[in-house]
């Protein structure tokens, strides 16, 4: 896995949570569930981070915290969420929405059309490469691409870009490729990272919930799936 630690993400976010609420319990389902959605959006652990300390600032200040513990991550969600958004914005050299009224769109659109099309031609690749042994899978593949390709059109619009409904088109395209990549993957590939899977679990399954370990199962399967047939992620999370 090239040093990369599926499970720093969840463990960091539990283990600051637990500081932050002075209290060492595992989370709930419900908030496993939340760092799931924000592990699959791709927002990043300090995005994470930085928005608990937000949350947890502005609980403090209101009537609920006095004297109560801040119980759940689902109170944290919009400030995770805006400081994904400022990091977004950082990242692309505009000034958050709230400073200047006047602000352009965060991302180059010849960056973006270049973006989508990069990765169109990564899943083109893959499909060629299984074209001669998987016509069904040719076929599926480019089908995505296509889907993919098609979006650049937004792109042409006068108005100011959608970002949200862009994000919302490349979410369905992400979840279309991996209902295909699970279709098709054979048992031998299956059973590998599955082994991985659970030689890498086995160390957290006595502290985690069945839901929970449910939830991480899939997250990583798709990630596997996705580096064994070298495709892309889509999201507006991997553009850099």
């Amino acid at each position: 896995m090239d040093g990369w630690n599926y499970f720093n993400y969840f463990t960091e976010i539990e283990n600051y949570f637990w500081k932050k609420r002075g209290a060492h319990l595992l989370v709930s389902p419900l908030d496993w569930a939340i760092m799931e959605t924000w592990q699959k959006a791709g927002v990043p652990l300090d995005a994470v981070l930085k928005g608990i300390d937000h949350a947890f600032e502005s609980y403090q200040r209101s009537r609920r915290g006095a004297g109560k513990p801040l119980k759940s991550l689902a109170y944290c969600t919009d400030a995770v969420l805006e400081a994904a958004e400022e990091q977004l914005e950082a990242a692309a050299g505009r000034t958050p929405k709230n400073g200047n009224a006047a602000a352009k769109e965060p991302f180059s659109r010849e960056e973006l059309r270049e973006y989508f099309l990069k990765n169109a031609a990564q899943i083109t690749s893959a499909a060629t490469g299984a074209k001669s042994t998987r016509s069904d899978l040719f076929e599926r593949l480019n089908e995505v691409a296509e889907s993919l390709r098609g979006i650049t059109t937004m792109l042409d619009a006068p108005d100011l870009l959608d970002l949200e409904d862009l994000e919302r088109r490349l979410t369905i395209l992400d979840d279309k490729l991996q209902a295909v990549l699970i279709s098709f993957a054979n048992e031998e590939m299956m059973l590998k990272i599955r082994r991985e899977m659970d030689g890498q679990l086995a160390v957290y399954r006595r502290k985690m919930r069945a839901e929970q370990i449910a939830l991480v199962e899939k997250q990583y399967l798709q990630k596997r799936l996705l580096e064994e047939f070298r495709l892309p992620r889509l999201s507006l999370y991997y553009f850099s």
